[in-house]
């Protein structure tokens, strides 16, 4: 992505500070007194824990010990995604999942730019190179009509915005919620499945993208926890026409 021109870089430096004046702002975690907008800190941003090996190569999971190579965990060895290999930027942590849950529930959106700068380090996965170098677009799991009319914006979107800024990478709304299913938090894997089976299709502008039969395209979320969402996903894609599906998001639950 071209750097933006300066006179656009002086604007965004001297709204930061004037809002720094009108509201100052602290870190969400520490309280620590922040400038330029910001909501985390430097040292509470720094303590998340980034995922690092050894970890599952399919689904992210973390394991203790050492492990040579790449390999996947017990349970992937059974399961069949329909993506590549999904990309957390960290281990599952209670002060990222506060931070996940202040956005999705809380309403604050400005902490997606937290979030968004989080999930980019997982672009430093040799893997995801790629995507980068073929300019896939970056898809987020999109909401059903009526739980963004109640939230008022889709936190994966909010992400994928940032995702964008950072990697230079266009956001594609390529996916639609056509059916309002169940909260997945209890239930099993297969429950899950089952739970979303049909509730995904393409957008307008997704049946445009996966005409052409795309090289590929990146699922953005915010918690990948079962894969059973980003799964459905991208069997829809796939499915349209796109061939290769990669997940990347902030945190593995």
């Amino acid at each position: 992505m071209e750097p933006a021109p300066p006179n656009e870089v002086f604007r965004r430096g001297s709204l930061s500070r004037l809002l720094d004046l009108l509201y100052p702002s602290s870190c969400v975690l520490c309280a620590t007194g922040l400038r330029d907008g910001r909501s985390l800190c430097s040292g509470c941003s720094e303590g998340l824990p980034r995922l690092k090996a050894p970890f599952c190569s399919v689904c992210g999971e973390g394991f203790d010990g050492r492990i040579e190579g790449e390999f996947e965990c017990p349970n992937c060895k059974d399961l069949s995604f329909a993506f590549e290999f999904a990309r957390p930027a960290l281990f599952y942590d209670e002060r990222a999942m506060e931070l996940i849950h202040r956005l999705k529930y809380g309403r604050e959106i400005h902490l997606a730019r937290e979030l968004g700068s989080l999930a980019a380090e997982s672009f430093e996965d040799p893997r995801l190179a790629e995507a980068r170098s073929g300019n896939w677009p970056l898809v987020p799991v999109p909401l059903h009509r009526s739980r963004f009319q109640h939230r008022h914006f889709n936190q994966s979107a909010e992400i994928a915005r940032v995702l964008a800024r950072a990697t230079g990478l266009p956001m594609l709304k390529a996916l639609k919620r056509t059916r309002r299913t169940e909260t997945q938090t209890r239930l099993s894997r297969a429950q899950r499945l089952a739970n979303l089976r049909g509730a995904f299709s393409l957008s307008a502008a997704g049946l445009k993208f996966s005409a052409a039969k795309p090289q590929g395209a990146v699922l953005i979320d915010d918690v990948f926890t079962t894969g059973s969402t980003v799964h459905e996903c991208a069997r829809v894609l796939r499915r349209g026409g796109v061939q290769k599906v990669v997940v990347v998001t902030v945190m593995r639950g």
